[in-house]
């Protein structure tokens, strides 16, 4: 047999009840997700940041980021509503390196996966009832969904699931916003068919069951550049790109338009410093062109407490994974957003 168990069945219910939401704190999550709603339909018209460190390796420099960018949220309220990245599986195109908090809690120890799984869920739990702010994750895992569902306010689709039947199906069951990367081969055809996928009804096998879902009608596209076949990034976040990326979205017919523009990742060939201007040139193009400004009405950002990366966790707060904006650099990008919204 090719599959050895390591473990006893995990009792969902079991897992969720560690760390459960009652009370004041999720009445807050509620309200926000609320809001978060009404955004991606178009009828709030603040600007969306999903924003927040490249992989949550370590509780407490998350917490620590969580509790800064709540300060930031309030400050900004007003134009910008912030849902933060408390991203606990991460993807690796060999399957080799730090695959997220959900296998490695203890990034000195040996994988542990149902250990992962408490760990996840008392992240987004402490996120949330600790700060106030709602959390998105990555479903790398569809499966993982039950474990997660009553406190994930954001789910994102990466490039590299995109095009996997399951994911899109699932994703079609999620009564949350769930953008959908374009793949790493940069055809915005197969997002878009993803997306349609997930916004209406499907039937079929999940967690040894067959299910029907309603539709995500909250499935929107998110933009993060893609790679060549000789290896070389190619941005797809400037004017003629997002103009294109519209025609498609209005060829679709898509219900709730939205694109969300991915930062980092290969918009910014995982140079760090470029999100910061690639915001400003989105931004220039939203008030250039109202069609723009009517679509693209996010951006995802890569950022935690230090500036770049390191390969083992000795600095706090730095990424071991992708290169992130440190928070001085955050901080002074929020600020300019909202600013220049106001204008």
């Amino acid at each position: 047999m090719s599959f050895k168990s390591v473990s006893g069945k995990i009792n969902i219910e079991e897992v969720r009840s560690l760390s459960k939401l009652t009370g004041e704190a999720l009445a807050k999550k509620e309200a926000r997700d609320r809001e978060l709603e009404a955004i991606i339909k178009g009828e709030d018209d603040r600007l969306l940041l999903v924003i927040g460190p490249c992989s949550s390796d370590n509780e407490e420099a998350v917490l620590e980021y969580a509790k800064r960018l709540a300060k930031l949220q309030e400050e900004v309220k007003d134009r910008v509503f912030m849902v933060m990245r408390v991203y606990t599986a991460k993807p690796r195109t060999n399957g080799d390196g730090y695959k997220g908090l959900m296998h490695q809690p203890d990034t000195d120890a040996a994988p542990s996966l149902i250990n992962g799984i408490k760990a996840v869920r008392n992240l987004h739990y402490r996120v949330i009832s600790e700060t106030g702010m709602t959390t998105a994750d990555e479903m790398l895992y569809p499966e993982n969904w039950p474990l997660v569902e009553d406190l994930v306010s954001y789910v994102a689709i990466g490039a590299r699931s995109v095009e996997d039947q399951q994911h899109r199906f699932v994703a079609s069951g999620f009564d949350v916003p769930t953008g959908m990367k374009n793949p790493t081969s940069g055809n915005l055809n197969i997002m878009f068919n993803g997306i349609y996928a997930a916004q209406n009804k499907q039937s079929f096998l999940f967690n040894n069951e067959e299910v029907e879902t309603s539709g995500n009608p909250l499935a929107h596209a998110i933009l993060r550049g893609a790679t060549n076949e000789y290896g070389k990034n190619v941005p797809n976040y400037y004017y003629d790109d997002v103009l294109d990326a519209i025609a498609l979205y209005e060829k679709h017919g898509l219900k709730n338009p939205m694109i969300v523009v991915d930062t980092n990742h290969d918009n910014s060939g995982k140079q760090y410093l470029e999100q910061i201007r690639i915001v400003r040139q989105t931004l220039i193009n939203r008030d250039w062109n109202e069609k723009i400004k009517r679509y693209v009405r996010g951006f995802m950002i890569e950022s935690y407490l230090e500036d770049g990366r390191q390969d083992q966790p000795q600095v706090f707060g730095k990424s071991i994974t992708d290169p992130c904006l440190g928070w001085e650099n955050t901080e002074v990008l929020v600020r300019e957003i909202h600013e220049t919204l106001g204008k």
